[in-house]
């Protein structure tokens, strides 16, 4: 991406998690700085592209079960990241295209993209709003949120590969117990994040220093804090889990290793 492509108030020399992300999968949205932390991360967890790639994969399956098979058809996607194949409007819309969905990020660069990129389906509709998941509540009153979603009826509020980017000093349950607030009964909430279950003291040490130097703050969550985030809710099967295991549609033979993807998911209903 050339300098004359940045927008108003970006800092092309400071890494973000999104043009990171879009990095690991292959886009080219992304600067020099982006790459290089990317780098850097992958010499603590040298899969953490497979990580990404399985990332997607989970969106996929999860959208495509809570459409068809949960009646779920308005979306609330937290750290949406740059627009790809298979974003969430795309999965939902081609089950039920009155599909509603309200994406969310904090990247001006992704503000770009998704006023050319997420268009709806005519039957429904797409919202983007530009907004920190630090500050939950300018996310819940924000006037398109509002206007997008009929807010009596049940959502699926998503926050896939976006809760690992809230450090503790941030309170990151209280900002789920904020955002769980807006969603009525028969809503759902998914999730997945980067966990420390598989490494070894040795290998913790090397993912937590190169996260550190990558310059983009990180938090890695065992399984136990990862559950917290569903206290109250209805976990569905299979569970906290890793994101290869949750409901695959491939055999066991041609899944990455756990370890490898050391990415951890829920999805749980609202009662």
């Amino acid at each position: 991406m050339c300098s004359e492509q940045v927008p108003s108030g970006i800092d092309p020399a400071k890494a973000h998690p999104a043009r990171r992300y879009n990095y690991w999968l292959g886009g080219k949205d992304n600067f020099a700085a982006d790459r290089a932390s990317a780098n850097v991360v992958a010499s603590g967890f040298p899969t953490v592209r497979l990580a990404a790639v399985e990332n997607r994969r989970f969106l996929r399956r999860v959208v495509t079960y809570l459409v068809e098979e949960a009646g779920i058809d308005q979306f609330i996607d937290i750290g949406t990241g740059l627009p790809s194949a298979g974003n969430v409007h795309e999965i939902a819309q081609a089950v039920v295209p009155e599909s509603r969905i309200v994406y969310v990020d904090n990247d001006p660069i992704v503000l770009v993209h998704a006023r050319a990129l997420l268009t709806s389906a005519p039957q429904g509709a797409t919202a983007y709003l530009e907004a920190d998941l630090r500050e939950p509540d300018k996310i819940t009153s924000h006037p398109d949120l509002l206007r997008t979603l009929d807010m009596s009826r049940p959502m699926a509020l998503m926050l896939v590969a976006t809760m690992h980017f809230i450090t503790d000093e941030h309170q990151p349950y209280e900002i789920i117990e904020h955002l769980r607030g807006i969603l009525p009964s028969g809503s759902y909430v998914v999730m997945t994040h980067a966990t420390n279950d598989h490494l070894t003291t040795e290998e913790l040490v090397e993912a937590e220093a190169a996260n550190q130097r990558s310059g983009v703050p990180f938090r890695l969550r065992s399984q136990q804090e990862f559950a917290r985030f569903f206290t109250g809710l209805q976990l569905l099967s299979p569970g906290i889990t890793s994101v290869v295991e949750w409901r695959p549609d491939t055999p066991p033979e041609q899944r990455p290793a756990i370890s490898d993807v050391s990415m951890l998911c829920g999805v749980a209903r609202v009662p």
